[in-house]
């Protein structure tokens, strides 16, 4: 029986970004550098895929410091964490490795230097997300105030209006914060704003890509977490651009064949910390049902490096 034609639209950028590939290398250098097991304070990235690997090799998994036994590493998430994780660390003279993303380190330094200005920071992102709690947690319990939408603005009591600045996670939509800005410009039009954009440049980037191809399909897979912010917002953005069908999978075998029923076309792309393996898992299960023909929809091209610590290249 004949196949049906597919054509399949690859975004480009899509899937793992420099901050998720540096992560990952901490984890795997500190492991060969120190032996197992080495600890990490929360998923280093959110994608099960990722972790479970590193498990393998292993890392073992923690909420909280206080898992974690004095005499062995610990590394910090992608994510970044509140001044009082590294302290406590300090404090009980244990080896600790800061796998924090450059970009997300980027915000907590620009936080702290509106703080040491006298300014009161609000701070757009999701309440309860490692990397919200991360950069709330480089000012003092009160300092920072969190706004999720754009209707919270309206309720917002600050100290003084004349000084404020705003701080936005990396991992959001950018549609979305631009509503939130514009509020608080509205409301609050002294208050001060990154010097450049705090939303990472792979988040634009993936959402972008998503943009361009979403009017062209029928459907659209992004392969990632159900806790992965960029994962999820790629989501909504391609229902946003006019794709009928976005749905999020972690796996070829998540995938709703039922839903897909007589489509012409598909976007697949990934969020930011879903390996390459597992898009071509997906990719290969297509090939295995339509006869699908490729076309890369590139939006960007991404050169991106960042170092791992100077620990970790040095010899044990």
């Amino acid at each position: 029986m004949s196949k049906q034609p597919l054509i399949l639209y690859l975004a480009a950028p899509r899937g793992f970004c420099a901050g998720v590939d540096r992560a990952i290398k901490i984890v795997e250098m500190a492991i060969e550098k120190w032996g197992a097991p080495v600890y990490v304070r929360h998923e280093i990235v959110h994608n099960k895929f990722v972790v479970d690997g590193l498990r393998d090799l292993g890392a073992v998994f923690v909420e909280e410091l206080s898992e974690c036994p004095d005499d062995r590493p610990v590394i910090f998430s992608a994510h970044g964490v509140p001044k009082s994780v590294p302290n406590a660390a300090q404090a009980r003279n244990m080896v600790y490795v800061d796998a924090t993303c450059p970009l997300v380190s980027k915000v907590h330094i620009e936080a702290q230097r509106h703080a040491d200005a006298g300014l009161q920071m609000i701070m757009i992102g999701h309440e309860g997300h490692p990397e919200t709690v991360g950069t709330m947690g480089q000012l003092p319990e009160g300092e920072v105030i969190l706004v999720e939408v754009p209707e919270d603005v309206a309720t917002v009591q600050v100290r003084d209006e004349s000084k404020l600045a705003y701080v936005t996670q990396t991992t959001l939509s950018i549609d979305d914060t631009a509503d939130i800005v514009a509020a608080l410009q509205k409301r609050f039009p002294q208050i001060v704003g990154p010097h450049k954009e705090d939303i990472c440049y792979a988040t634009t980037n993936r959402q972008e890509a998503v943009k361009a191809m979403a009017p062209k399909c029928d459907a659209m897979l992004v392969v990632g977490a159900p806790n992965s912010s960029n994962s999820k917002r790629l989501v909504e953005v391609g229902s946003r651009a006019g794709c009928n069908y976005a749905q999020l999978v972690q796996r070829a075998d998540d995938i709703d064949w039922r839903a897909l029923d007589g489509i012409s076309s598909i976007g697949i792309t990934a969020g930011a910390s879903a390996p390459e393996i597992l898009i071509n898992e997906v990719i290969d299960v297509f090939k295995s049902r339509y006869d699908v023909t490729e076309e890369l929809v590139e939006t960007a091209v991404e050169n991106v490096e960042f170092k791992v610590p100077r620990v970790l290249r040095e010899p044990a």
